[in-house]
């Protein structure tokens, strides 16, 4: 079995209403590209969930969305530039639910003032791996030859006959 190759996405964008909706799409083809699309659901409705709150709160709305995959788990990041919200200061439905639907998430602060938000999930090897091809079936050259002769099976009552022309022969 192949390993998976690792995948990485990135996506600048600047929030707004009508686009959270078209990051959704965006980032649920891109997990259907990438052969999870067990993890659709649950990747969607977090980076939705701060998506929303960063359009709701926060003055700079230029935001990074990125996605990592290695076979085996995937992160999604999401970051902004704004200080107006601060992780202990952010609306704790919005936390709280990727709390819920990740299997982990962090926090941590950037360069710029900023903040990342990341969560992650665990997702079988298998899921990634390419099928196998069948193999082919055999071609004709390689199939068994039909035998030129066939023996005769010999009829059922031939030994009968045998004992009863010797009987009729002597009698």
């Amino acid at each position: 079995m192949k390993a998976a190759v690792p995948c990485y996405y990135h996506l600048d964008v600047e929030v707004s209403p009508e686009r959270v909706g078209q990051v959704r799409r965006i980032l649920a083809a891109h997990l259907r590209y990438w052969n999870l699309e067990i993890l659709v659901e649950s990747v969607c409705r977090c980076a939705e969930a701060l998506l929303h709150t960063i359009e709701e709160h926060a003055t700079d709305k230029n935001t990074t969305i990125e996605m990592w995959w290695n076979g085996q788990r995937l992160i999604a990041a999401v970051s902004d530039n704004s200080q107006d919200i601060r992780p202990h200061n952010a609306p704790q439905g919005c936390l709280a639910q990727i709390a819920a639907l990740s299997e982990g998430w962090g926090c941590c602060a950037t360069g710029a003032g900023g903040k990342i938000i990341w969560f992650s999930w665990r997702a079988p090897a298998a899921e990634r791996a390419p099928l196998v091809p069948p193999k082919p079936a055999p071609s004709l050259r390689e199939a068994r030859q039909a035998p030129r002769r066939l023996p005769l099976p010999e009829p059922a009552l031939a030994g009968f006959r045998d004992t009863t022309e010797a009987a009729v022969a002597v009698g």
